[in-house]
């Protein structure tokens, strides 16, 4: 599922404030010591300059993840050269990064819940509207390490 070389890592929501920045803090601490390059963004700009959701922060809090240095931003060309590996929340944000991604990128793209199956979700829901903040960051850190075992 993964090529051997996978050296940085993008997690891509629609808004990057939920999400992608909880995968970005959770990816950041299993990785640790492992030389990867990692960072979130958004398929919109509209929280660009933004920090997390303070209900994501709250819920990372309490499991001893800070995600207080993580602004928000949104998808450049730049980041399909500069990343190895492009990880979608769900199949829209797969969608746009598809559209995005200029001819001749290198990067992969996949969604994070391709590598937890077991969970029987193809999509991470948007908890911003749904208020599920805690079954959010549980399939983010069941996927997350999986995601690591790949590499």
């Amino acid at each position: 599922m993964m090529a051997a070389m996978t050296r940085s890592i993008l997690f891509v929501c629609l808004g990057n404030i939920c999400r992608s920045p909880s995968a970005e803090a959770v990816f950041r601490g299993l990785a640790e010591g492992r030389g990867l390059e990692i960072d979130s963004a958004g398929t919109s700009g509209w929280h660009d300059g933004h920090g997390s959701d303070p209900r994501a922060s709250a819920e990372a809090g309490r499991r001893g993840i800070d995600m207080s240095a993580i602004r928000s931003r949104k998808v450049v060309a730049e980041d399909f050269t500069r990343f190895d590996l492009i990880v979608a929340m769900d199949a829209q944000n797969m969608r746009d990064l598809q559209m995005m991604q200029p001819v001749g990128s290198h990067a992969r793209l996949v969604k994070l819940l391709d590598y937890a199956p077991e969970l029987g979700l193809s999509d991470v829901p948007d908890p911003y509207y749904e208020d599920n903040f805690p079954e959010v960051l549980d399939m983010i850190e069941t996927a997350c390490a999986r995601l690591l075992e790949s590499l």
